[in-house]
C-alpha cells in the first residue's frame, strides 16, 4: 500500500502527452505520417479510378469481350445464334466467319498490340489471333484482357477463319487461324490447377509401378503418374488422347449394339442385387438391403439364362459388374463394364462359339477401317505407341485352338503347360507371343477346356466329361472373354450342383429361382460375357486398364 507522501506526488504525463495534457512532439508527428500516407493512398486510388474510366472511355472494343452478356432479356423472336464446332474447321473456307465455344489451352500476350490463344475442344485445337484494329477496332485493352485468361476457361469466341502464312505446328488445325472479333468468358477456370492439362497430354511413366510418382522426365519437363492423373481425373481427362480412349470405348459398344441388333436380339436390362452369394461367397460385395443382407452381382449369368427360359431366344446387355477381389494387377477392376449375350443353340454348342467369334472380328474390323476410329486410333498412338498395330487374321474365320492344342503350343515352343490344370496369366501372355509370331494374329480363341477349372453351369463334352463345351477368347494374350454351352438339364445341373467343390444346394434360396428356370424346360443355350474395358485396353496396347476406364475402381480407389 503506498504511503501518504507518495500518493501525493503528481501522477507522470503519458508518453504521447506533454505536461499541459496534450499530444507530444512524437505523437504529432507519427499522426501527420499516418494522415500523409492516407492522403497519398487516396490520390493513388483516384487516380488509378481516373485512369481506368479514361481507359474505359477510350475503349472502343469494350463490347466485343468481357463477361458472357445475359440472353435473358433477348426476345424470343430473334434467330438462334448458330455455333461451329473445331472438327468443322478443318475444311473450312477462307474468311469464313464462326463462333465456337471452346476451352482455353494457351494464352499469350505477345505484345501491347498481339494476343495469341490456342483453343481446344475435345481433341482438336486451332490457333486464335487477337490484333488491335482491323474493322471491329479491337482496343488494346481487349487484346491485354484476352491475353490474361487463365488456362481451362470456357470462352466463346467470334472471328473470320483465315489461312496462317505458315502451317501452325503446335495445333491439330494446321491450315487455318481464327482471327479473333469478339471473345466472351463463359467460365473461368481456377488460375492454380493441381495439374496442367498440357503436363498430362505427354505419355505417363511406363515403369513396373505405374502409380509410382516421377517429378521430371530426362528433359525436365513434368511427367503425370498415373495416381496424379486419376486423383485430377476431370483435368486429365481433357486431354486428346483420353477424349479418344473414350470416343472408342462408346465405339465398341455402339459396334457390339450394331452386331445384336443385326442378328435380333432382345436387349434386356437385369439386375445388380442378389439375395444370396449365388457363386460361392468368394468375390462377391455384401450390402446392407433394409434389414437383412444383399449383394452385388458378379455378372447377369443366371439372369440371362432365366431369360432363355422365358422363351427370349436371344438377349444381350451392356451393365456394370462387380468382383470383389482384392487384385492389384495391370488388368483387374472391381467394377467394369460387361457386354454379354446369350443364345438358342439349334445344333450344337459351336454356334456360340462361331457367334461370338464374328461379333468380335466386326468389332475389331471397324475399329480399323472406318475412317472416324482410324483417326481417333492414330490420336491414341502419339501417347501410347503401338495403338494402331493389333493384327487380324485374313478372312472371316478367327483362329482357334482347342486347349490341348494351346497346351501344345506351348510346350513345343520350349514352355511347361499341361492339359489338367487352367492356363496362368503367364502362359496366356506366353501363348499369345508365339500365336502373333506364328499366326499373325493378335485375336484368338481356345475351345475345350477342363472341366475341373469351369463353373457348375457349364456343359461337358457329351465325349468326353473331362473337358467341357466352354471357350475364352483372348487379345494380345490375355482374356477378355469366358464363355460356354449351359447346362439346361434341371435333373444335370442340380447333381453337377451337389458334387461341385464345395457343394451347392441348388434348393437354397440364392439358388431356388435360378433352377427353377430348368424344371420348367428350357431350351438349350450357351453365351457369353465379354470385358468392355479389357476389350479397348488391349486392342489400343494400353499398359494399364485403369488408362481404358473413366472413373476405375479398384481394391485402393473409390474416388473420384
Amino acid at each position: 500500500m503506498a504511503s501518504p507522501a507518495e500518493s501525493s506526488l503528481p501522477e507522470r504525463p503519458k508518453e504521447d502527452q506533454g505536461e499541459t495534457g496534450a499530444p507530444s512532439k512524437n505523437a504529432l508527428k507519427k499522426a501527420n505520417k499516418d494522415k500523409e500516407k492516407a492522403e497519398k493512398a487516396a490520390r493513388r486510388q483516384e487516380q488509378e479510378r481516373q485512369q481506368k474510366e479514361k481507359s474505359e472511355a477510350s475503349d472502343t472494343s469494350k463490347h466485343l469481350y468481357g463477361l458472357m452478356p445475359s440472353t435473358a432479356d433477348s426476345p424470343a423472336s430473334l434467330p438462334k445464334q448458330q455455333f461451329t464446332e473445331l472438327a468443322e474447321l478443318y475444311d473450312a473456307k477462307e474468311n469464313q466467319e464462326v463462333t465456337v465455344d471452346a476451352r482455353i489451352h494457351n494464352a499469350r500476350v505477345q505484345s501491347a498490340k498481339l494476343a495469341f490463344l490456342v483453343l481446344r475442344e475435345e481433341a482438336h485445337t486451332i490457333q486464335a489471333v487477337i490484333a488491335e484494329g482491323g474493322s471491329n477496332q479491337i482496343s488494346r485493352q481487349m487484346v491485354k484482357w484476352c491475353g490474361g485468361i487463365n488456362s481451362e476457361s470456357i470462352v466463346r469466341a467470334t472471328g473470320l477463319v483465315k489461312q496462317p502464312k505458315e502451317p501452325v505446328t503446335s495445333t491439330s488445325i494446321s491450315n487455318f487461324e481464327l482471327h479473333v472479333e469478339k471473345l466472351y468468358m463463359i467460365s473461368e477456370a481456377a488460375q492454380m490447377l493441381p495439374v496442367q492439362v498440357k503436363d498430362c497430354m505427354r505419355p505417363p511413366p511406363m515403369n513396373d509401378d505405374l502409380k509410382e510418382e516421377v517429378e521430371t522426365d530426362a528433359q525436365g519437363l513434368p511427367v503425370v503418374s498415373l495416381a496424379t492423373r486419376l486423383n485430377n481425373r476431370i483435368l486429365d481427362g481433357r486431354t486428346a488422347a483420353n477424349q479418344a480412349i473414350f470416343q472408342l470405348q462408346s465405339g465398341i459398344s455402339n459396334l457390339f449394339m450394331e452386331f445384336m441388333n443385326q442378328h435380333k436380339f432382345t436387349w434386356i436390362n437385369s439386375s445388380r442385387l442378389a439375395g444370396a452369394a449365388t457363386e460361392g461367397g468368394a468375390g462377391v460385395f455384401e450390402i446392407k438391403y433394409f434389414d437383412t443382407k444383399a449383394y452385388l452381382t458378379q455378372s447377369p449369368q443366371f439372369f440371362k439364362q432365366m431369360a432363355i427360359a422365358m422363351d427370349m431366344k436371344r438377349v444381350c446387355e451392356i451393365g456394370p459388374v462387380f468382383r470383389a477381389e482384392n487384385s492389384n494387377t495391370h488388368r483387374h477392376l472391381t467394377e467394369f463394364t460387361g457386354l454379354d449375350f446369350e443364345m438358342v443353340i439349334k445344333n450344337d454348342y459351336h454356334e456360340v462359339l462361331s457367334f461370338g467369334e464374328k461379333l468380335m472380328l466386326y468389332i475389331i474390323r471397324n475399329l480399323q477401317e472406318r475412317a472416324e476410329y482410324k483417326r481417333l486410333t492414330k490420336v491414341v498412338d502419339q501417347v501410347f505407341p503401338g495403338a494402331g498395330d493389333f493384327k487380324l487374321p485374313s478372312g472371316d474365320e478367327a483362329q482357334r485352338f482347342t486347349f490341348a492344342e494351346a497346351v501344345k503350343l506351348l510346350n513345343d515352343n520350349g514352355i511347361e503347360a499341361s492339359e489338367d490344370d487352367d492356363l496362368s496369366t503367364s502362359l496366356e501372355k506366353a501363348l499369345g507371343r508365339i500365336v502373333r509370331e506364328k499366326y499373325n494374329t493378335d485375336f484368338y480363341t481356345i475351345d475345350k477346356y477342363p472341366s475341373a477349372v469351369r463353373p457348375f453351369y457349364t456343359m461337358p463334352d457329351p465325349s468326353n466329361p473331362k473337358v467341357s463345351n466352354s471357350y475364352d477368347f483372348f487379345m494380345r494374350g490375355q482374356e477378355i472373354m469366358s464363355g460356354a454351352q449351359r447346362i439346361h438339364d434341371y435333373n444335370q445341373l442340380c447333381d453337377r450342383m451337389r458334387k461341385d467343390d464345395p457343394p451347392l444346394d441348388p434348393l437354397s434360396e440364392g439358388f431356388r429361382h435360378y433352377t427353377d428356370a430348368f424344371k420348367y424346360g428350357c431350351a438349350p443355350h450357351g453365351g457369353g460375357g465379354l470385358g468392355l474395358n479389357r476389350i479397348l485396353q488391349f486392342y489400343l496396347g494400353l499398359p494399364d486398364i485403369r488408362f481404358a476406364t473413366l472413373f476405375p475402381r479398384d481394391p485402393g480407389r473409390l474416388a473420384p
